[in-house]
């Protein structure tokens, strides 16, 4: 997208132009979540591997956005992603 503008070609006297625009193509599940099974007091790591590197990805639990705290991590690298839940209980389900 960084790469759409004005493009010239310039021999002196005269002066050719073009104008460049880049679409952007939409991010896509690579791998998607997998559902799990985890024992209760267990860490659970989910992951998703998305189209194009460092996409921003919110996580959510049903309905409620998740944030980051000592039961919820989030990791990213590059096109993966993932969200790691500690001492995960029965009401994590």
């Amino acid at each position: 997208k960084s790469d759409s503008d004005t493009y010239s070609c310039d021999i002196g006297d005269a002066q050719s132009r073009a104008k460049l625009v880049v679409q952007e193509m939409p991010v896509l599940f690579k791998q998607e979540l997998r559902n799990e099974e985890a024992k209760e007091g267990k860490q659970v790591k989910l992951t998703c591997e998305l189209s194009k590197p460092d996409t921003p990805v919110k996580w959510m639990k049903g309905e409620a956005v998740l944030y980051a705290s000592e039961k919820y991590e989030f990791q990213q690298r590059g096109t993966v992603a993932e969200l790691i839940i500690r001492d995960v209980k029965p009401t994590d389900s």
